[in-house]
């Protein structure tokens, strides 16, 4: 049975956006071309600046704030959910995504039964 595991792609968003267009974009055509058999989902995310936090306050309530969970240097630009036989073929499915400002975190996704 194949496990399914989540890519998700960190970078600094100022370098990207600088290099925004075609140098970003046709690598990550030719990553999904090459691995479609293994791609179940995935998206690029709008830039940190556009997050909305919600965290509790322990009362049942929520504080919303403008922005992301965490600064960083380095942000959530974007995510795969792929399918592998293993932790050892997902990352070596990871090693070939496209993360020329940053990298890429690795995660089984937990099965509920």
């Amino acid at each position: 049975m194949m496990a399914k595991y989540l890519v998700l792609i960190y970078g600094d968003e100022t370098a990207a956006s600088q290099a925004a267009g075609e140098t970003i974009s046709a690598p990550y055509r030719e990553f999904m071309e090459r691995r479609q058999s293994v791609l179940v989902g995935g998206a690029a995310l709008e830039p940190a600046a556009m997050a909305t936090s919600l965290r509790s306050d322990g009362a049942g309530d929520f504080i919303v704030t403008d922005g992301p969970f965490a600064e960083s240097k380095e942000a959530l630009g974007g995510y795969y959910i792929i399918e592998a036989a293993d932790l050892d073929e997902a990352l070596e499915i990871a090693k070939e995504v496209p993360a020329p400002f940053g990298g890429v975190e690795v995660r089984p996704i937990r099965l509920v039964s």
